[in-house]
């Protein structure tokens, strides 16, 4: 049955999106209607189109049946594949395009393989005789988020790829993988990030050798984990020179290596200036300095949430990740409720998505996170952004519905 009737419809989930594109109208029309560029203060309008199409995409979305979604997963999975590797081809040697573009229309691949993936690794685990724990399982899941992450970033757009591998573990865990086997699926990856100072390696390596020990997995799992991390401790310098320079500086400032004030330390540093002086109240809708004076870089995109923060104050940044925490929460708490396993599984994959973009997007703008250029869902401007965020809204709703009843 496609139409669940109006009763079962989730308003809350609803309401939690409406009022973050009222934000997001707000956001982007202070940041852009000043502009001495005209394509800029066409933001506005086109913004307000895109949020209409995605409005009406993310309706389609929330009546089709869920099992539909299970049954084009892997078709619409390799088709972005394809498209991706299209664009790293049309790129060339540079790598430095992200989007196809018709005339003034851009259709970015990378956006819309996010929730693909999610759909994707949900209809591979939803399967009731899979093991999670087995090698192969876990080799299959891995295989499927690395395959468009190794595209993604050679565009570059670090902040997009990462975003792949972070839906992995939330969704193998919702499936039945132990925390054991998560806290050794982790390990390299914090060993990684320890690796660049010995004194902080020597103390990870031995955390992760007591967590081992008292897990008593065996012999065998010891020396295997112990020899992976300390190899990964020797390979991480090498794989740090791969990176481009410009996301080796991003990093390095962000962990306070290194001051760049003007390069690439000076969004962050506008970011925090703007956010600081909007006080508890802020200073007013269109009349924010940094914002109205053009100091904040990417104002209506990647550091939209200084405007909002200059403009409403910390009230209204307050009010911003209220609704944020509310929506995630909810999401949560639909995953856990559904009694369709493909279904919890895509919630759970969604809401990690939203949440890590939430995090790292705030989190870049108040100087706690690398610039990744992730934008803020429902908020920053961006047409492909935009689409693809109220769409997997739509998913989730569609779940809400369909919660109590097996197969959408």
């Amino acid at each position: 049955m496609i139409f669940a009737g109006r009763k079962k419809v989730d308003w809350l989930l609803i309401s939690c999106v409406l009022m973050l594109l009222v934000f997001s109208c707000l956001a982007v029309y202070s940041s852009t209607s000043n502009s001495q560029s005209m394509n800029m203060r066409e933001n506005f309008d086109k913004q307000l189109v895109w949020i209409a199409i995605g409005l009406a995409l993310a309706t389609v979305i929330s009546l089709v049946p869920t099992r539909w979604f299970r049954e084009i997963s892997y078709l619409g999975y390799a088709g972005l594949v394809v498209s991706l590797i299209l664009l790293d081809l049309i790129s060339g040697p540079t790598g430095a395009h992200r989007w196809f573009e018709w005339g003034t229309i851009k259709f970015q691949p990378s956006e819309f393989m996010k929730p693909m993936l999610v759909l994707t690794l949900a209809h591979y685990l939803s399967d009731d005789d899979l093991d999670p724990h087995q090698l192969r399982t876990l080799l299959t899941v891995f295989i499927l988020a690395l395959v468009p992450f190794a595209l993604v970033i050679k565009q570059p757009d670090l902040g997009t790829a990462l975003t792949y591998g972070v839906v992995t573990i939330p969704m193998l865990y919702w499936r039945g993988l132990k925390s054991l086997v998560v806290f050794i699926i982790l390990s390299p990856f914090i060993t990684f990030v320890a690796s660049f100072n010995f004194w902080t390696f020597f103390f990870v390596i031995l955390l992760i050798c007591g967590v081992l020990i008292l897990s008593r997995g065996g012999r065998w799992m010891f020396w295997g984990v112990f020899l992976i991390n300390i190899f990964v401790g020797i390979l991480a310098p090498q794989i740090w020179g791969k990176l481009h320079p410009y996301q080796q500086n991003r990093i390095l400032t962000f962990l306070g290596l290194v001051s760049d004030p003007q390069g690439a330390g000076y969004q962050i540093i506008q970011s925090k200036v703007a956010i600081g002086s909007g006080g508890w109240l802020g200073k007013g809708f269109l009349h924010g300095t940094q914002t109205q004076l053009r100091f904040l870089p990417a104002q209506h995109t990647d550091f939209i949430f200084s405007v909002l923060a200059e403009e409403w104050g910390f009230f209204g940044s307050m009010a911003v990740l209220t609704v944020f925490f509310v929506f995630l929460m909810r999401s949560i708490s639909v995953a856990a409720a559904t009694n369709d396993r493909f279904g919890g599984l895509v919630a759970v994959g969604l809401v990690s998505l939203f949440a890590f973009q939430v995090v790292v997007n705030i989190g870049m703008t108040v100087g706690i996170m690398p610039v990744t250029g992730l934008p803020l869902p429902f908020i920053s401007y961006g047409g492909s952004s935009m689409i693809t965020s109220l769409m997997m809204a739509g998913l989730l709703v569609n779940i809400s519905i369909r919660r109590f009843h097996l197969y959408g």
